[in-house]
C-alpha cells in the first residue's frame, strides 16, 4: 500500500457513510457554484486559480509538531479569506480533486468524506470564527489577528467531524472518545501552524493588495470629495474605480513564482513523519483498513514516488493543473457583468 500521505483513505469508511458525504460533498460545491458569483468577476476569478495552487503546493510542506508527527496546512480558513467562502470551497474541491485522481492523495472512493471535512467544514468554521472576530479586531492587525484563530480552530474541527464520521461509518470499532481526544489534541498543534502560516499569507497580502483580501472588504476608509461648490461627497469603499489591470499582473506573476518555488524546491524539505491522521490511526489499531489507491501507480501517485519522479517536479505539475482547473472553474463562475472595486 502507497504511504498514507495526508488525506482521507480508500478503506476506512462504510459505504453508506462514502455515499452520503459524497452528496453533501456534491450539493455543497453545487450552491457554492452559484453563490460564487457574489464573490467572482474578472479581475478576482485570477485570484481563485492562484489560491487553489498555493494551498496545493503548501499542503505538501509537512512541518513536525510532536514527536515522530507533522501535520500539514489545510488551508480551507484561508481560501475562505482571501476569496471568500462559496469560491473558497470551490478552491478547496479543486485541490483535493487533483490529490486524489493525478496524486493518489485521497482515496477516489472517500473523496466526498475529504471535500466535506477539509473543504466546506474548515470553510464554514473558518469563515464564521473570522467573522465575529473580525467585527471586534478591526484595522488590518485585527483581520490578521482574525485569520490565525479561524485558521486555528477550523483544523480540530474537522479533526472532531472525521472522528464522528468514524464512529458513525468507520470500518473499524472504536472508543470515540479515545480518538476524539487523540485527534483533538494532535490537531490543535497543527492548527497552530495553520493559523501562523494563514495569519502571515493573509497579512503579506494585505500589506501589498489589501483590495485582493475578500476578508478585508470595507477595511479601507470612505473617501470625502468636495465639489467646486464646496460640498464634501463620501465615497465607500465598494464604490472605488477598482485597480488598474495591469497593476494586478504583477502581484498574480509573482504569487505564481512563489507558489512554484514552495512546490518546486521546499517540498524536498519537508518532514517525513506520519501525518496527524495517520499517526493516530496507527496508534488507535485502525490503519490497516486503509486500501491501495485504484490509481496509485500512475507516475504521479505518491507526490512521484511510485513513477520515480521527483517531489518536486510532481509538485510543479500539480500546481500547474490546480491552477488550470480552479482558474477555468471560477472563470465559468464569475458574475460576468459587474467589476468590484
Amino acid at each position: 500500500m502507497e504511504d498514507l500521505v495526508v488525506h482521507v483513505p480508500d478503506g476506512f469508511f462504510n459505504v453508506a457513510v462514502s455515499v452520503s458525504a459524497g452528496v453533501v460533498a456534491a450539493a455543497g460545491v453545487a450552491v457554492c457554484l452559484r453563490g460564487a458569483r457574489r464573490e467572482l468577476d474578472d479581475r478576482t476569478a485570477p485570484m481563485a486559480g492562484l489560491v487553489a495552487a498555493f494551498i496545493f503546493a503548501v499542503q505538501m510542506l509537512n512541518f513536525p509538531v510532536a514527536a515522530g508527527t507533522s501535520g500539514h496546512l489545510l488551508g480551507g480558513a484561508l481560501a475562505a479569506i482571501l476569496v471568500g467562502p462559496y469560491t473558497g470551497v470551490l478552491c478547496m474541491a479543486v485541490v483535493l480533486l487533483v490529490q486524489g485522481v493525478f496524486f493518489a492523495d485521497g482515496g477516489l472512493t472517500a473523496l466526498g468524506i475529504n471535500v466535506t471535512i477539509m473543504g466546506i467544514v474548515t470553510v464554514l468554521v473558518g469563515w464564521g470564527v473570522f467573522r465575529l472576530v473580525s467585527r471586534v479586531a478591526r484595522g488590518k492587525g485585527g483581520v490578521t489577528a482574525a485569520a490565525f484563530l479561524a485558521a486555528l480552530i477550523s483544523v480540530p474541527s474537522a479533526a472532531l467531524v472525521f472522528t464522528l464520521l468514524f464512529w458513525i461509518g468507520g470500518t473499524s470499532p472504536i472508543a470515540v472518545g479515545t480518538v476524539a481526544a487523540a485527534m483533538g489534541g494532535v490537531h490543535v498543534l497543527i492548527g497552530i501552524g495553520e493559523g501562523v502560516i494563514t495569519a502571515l499569507t493573509v497579512g503579506a497580502v494585505l500589506a501589498v493588495r489589501p483590495d485582493l483580501v475578500h476578508g478585508a472588504r470595507g477595511l479601507a476608509k470612505p473617501l470625502e470629495l468636495r465639489e467646486a461648490g464646496g460640498a464634501t461627497v463620501t465615497v465607500g469603499a465598494e464604490e472605488r474605480p477598482a485597480p488598474a489591470p495591469g497593476g494586478l499582473r504583477p502581484f498574480l506573476l509573482g504569487g505564481v513564482g512563489l507558489t512554484l518555488v514552495l512546490a518546486g524546491v521546499v517540498s524536498f524539505f519537508a518532514s517525513s513523519s506520519p501525518d496527524g491522521l495517520e499517526a493516530v490511526a496507527e496508534s488507535k489499531g485502525f490503519l490497516h483498513k486503509a486500501t491501495d489507491h485504484a490509481l496509485g501507480s500512475w507516475a504521479l501517485g505518491d507526490y512521484g514516488a511510485a513513477g520515480g519522479i521527483p517531489v518536486g517536479i510532481a509538485g510543479v505539475i500539480g500546481v500547474g493543473l490546480t491552477l488550470l482547473i480552479a482558474g477555468i472553474v471560477a472563470y465559468a463562475a464569475r458574475n460576468r457583468t459587474k467589476v468590484r472595486a
